[in-house]
């Protein structure tokens, strides 16, 4: 089953670092993943997201506000 990843924020430097690191994740877990990106306000705030960038995995808010390393979200990823 393949895993749900959604990069939330507007697009700033923090965002693009959060979606890379989020790709290689991918990448080191060998897991099945498909990654978008959130950039409507609206709809952050819906997560209950109040600072970006933040990172929902299948629907679960895991981050926000913080770069979690690609090994720790290969470890989510697991």
């Amino acid at each position: 089953m393949s895993k749900k990843i959604e990069i939330l924020g507007t697009g700033c430097a923090k965002c693009q670092k959060l979606e890379a690191n989020a790709k290689k994740a991918v990448e080191l877990s060998g897991v099945d993943a498909a990654i978008s990106k959130v950039t409507d306000i609206n709809q952050i705030a819906n997560y209950g997201v109040m600072i970006t960038p933040a990172l929902v995995l299948d629907g679960q808010v895991k981050v926000a506000g913080k770069i979690p390393t690609p090994e720790a979200i290969a470890e989510w990823l697991k």
